[in-house]
């Protein structure tokens, strides 16, 4: 099963990702939440074939394929709406996926460098005791703030979304101070090339 849910995250949010850029974490909300979605649906395909098991006449049959079919598509627009709405914690940047429909889907990257803070909150029985709750990012640009509700173990997620952010930011910074000395070499030697072409006029005149 988590094989199977890893291949799936890897088909439906590698288009997200850049070619650099590695997938830490996938964040979707808890499983209560998918399963509350899909009964319904699910409940209305297996009840149309129970009606055809009592009723077993061809006008019945066509009526429960039709039905067995909507239900389907029913089942099919409820999974992706809750798995396809989801945060992709990568080495970089925090991408926020969301799917409003069959042809509408957005998302939005933030980098660790344009985070200010993230903060978790349970709440309410159930959270307390399936362990979910809500993960809020705050922007350092804007001050805005993105949210994703019902996230399974959200202390854990926001941990681990800080110590990427942290070793994101310590390789900027080290990245930053190599490209200074970079440059700081480059115009150390190019004053010591002028000094010393000064030193050659100099000795030539005299």
């Amino acid at each position: 099963m988590h094989s199977l849910i890893a291949s799936l995250n890897r088909w439906f949010f590698q288009k997200h990702l850049e070619d650099d850029e590695e997938v830490r974490l996938y964040v979707h909300t808890h499983w209560r939440l998918g399963v509350s979605r899909l009964f319904w649906p699910t409940a209305a395909f297996v009840a149309s074939w129970v009606f055809l098991v009592i009723a077993p006449f061809l006008i019945i049959f066509y009526c429960v394929a039709l039905a067995s079919a909507l239900s389907l598509v029913w089942w099919a627009r409820n999974f992706f709406d809750y798995f396809l709405d989801a945060w992709l914690v990568t080495d970089q940047a925090i991408i926020d996926v969301k799917w409003h429909g069959w042809f509408h889907r957005t998302a939005t990257k933030i980098l660790f460098s344009d985070i200010q803070g993230v903060t978790y909150e349970t709440k309410g029985i159930s959270g307390t005791i399936f362990r979910y709750g809500t993960i809020t990012v705050e922007k350092v640009s804007t001050g805005g703030m993105i949210s994703l509700d019902n996230v399974s173990r959200p202390r854990l997620v926001a941990a681990a979304i800080l110590q990427n952010m942290e070793q994101y930011l310590h390789g900027k910074n080290l990245k930053d101070a190599k490209r200074i000395q970079e440059l700081l070499s480059g115009v150390l030697s190019r004053e010591l090339s002028l000094g010393e072409l000064k030193a050659k006029k100099i000795s030539v005149r005299s």
